[in-house]
């Protein structure tokens, strides 16, 4: 991996110090810059949804995923995104597991299993969850195992609360602005896991029929008060938890949209 080249992908000074590893607030940089640059999308799940180019596929070799985000310059879905990520923290000496985690359904439901990655890093002996990996809303800041909550610049607050489930270790909810309740979002262990534990849910979730990400192409990426979200027919962008729509009017404004928004120039 070229550190540098990653990093400058993501806007940050490649002549980042990382002496000794880097603490919490520079890891906090890192992963906010990641969200705001490198958009989560499937269109390798799915292909063009105005053409008849299937995806290419998802693979989880770390040379693949780097050719893939930074040398062209495209997003990812959580192995991807999370997988990459991890290995950059190692590149600049932070304290790293992949672990795995369960993202919920609206009825709850945790299924299947291992459906997401994540990363587990240690800052003095306190663990984070430092995840640039979820499609919307966005975490992006590393979020403390404690129970102590954290919110965003977008105004979203994040925690780890506790569960009584045998196969995990803790849930992250959020809070979206103005809202009251938290909201369930991912179970996860905190048991330490190579990236070859996901392989055979990635192909699942990559190929399955029945996997939510082989129906329609999805593309989100954080912005500094929200997110934009792209899909076949509409165009969403979330300011201060308020959410505004646009139509999409065929194939060349959805290019238009991809480029615009997400920086991916798509081949028409």
């Amino acid at each position: 991996m070229d550190t540098a080249a990653y990093l400058e992908r993501i806007g940050v000074d490649p002549a980042v110090d990382a002496a000794g590893g880097l603490g919490r607030e520079a890891v906090a940089a890192l992963q906010a810059a990641h969200v705001r640059t490198i958009p989560f999308e499937t269109l390798a799940v799915t292909g063009d949804p105005f053409g008849d180019r299937d995806g290419e596929g998802v693979r989880l070799d770390p040379a693949d995923l780097y050719e893939k985000i930074v040398e062209r310059r495209r997003g990812g879905y959580c192995y991807e995104l999370n997988g990459l990520f991890g290995r950059l923290l190692d590149e600049l000496g932070v304290e790293h597991d992949y672990v795995a985690a369960v993202m919920l359904g609206e009825d709850g439901e945790a299924r299947p299993p291992a459906n997401h990655l994540s990363n587990l890093v240690t800052f003095g002996g306190e663990r984070h969850l430092a995840d640039v990996g979820l499609g919307t809303p966005t975490l992006r800041e590393p979020l403390p195992l404690d129970g102590s909550a954290v919110t965003d610049e977008a105004g979203v607050s994040w925690r780890v609360v506790g569960t009584e489930r045998p196969d995990a270790d803790g849930l992250t909810q959020y809070r979206c602005p103005d809202v009251e309740t938290w909201t369930d979002r991912y179970l996860f262990e905190t048991t330490p896991r190579d990236l070859s534990y996901f392989a055979a849910t990635n192909d699942y979730l990559s190929t399955a029929p029945e996997s939510p990400f082989t129906d329609s192409p999805v593309v989100a990426r954080a912005t500094e008060r929200g997110h934009v979200k792209l899909g076949p027919t509409r165009f969403v962008r979330w300011v201060d938890g308020e959410a505004t729509e646009h139509p999409v009017l065929g194939a060349d404004e959805w290019y238009d949209r991809l480029h615009e928004a997400f920086d991916i120039d798509y081949p028409r």
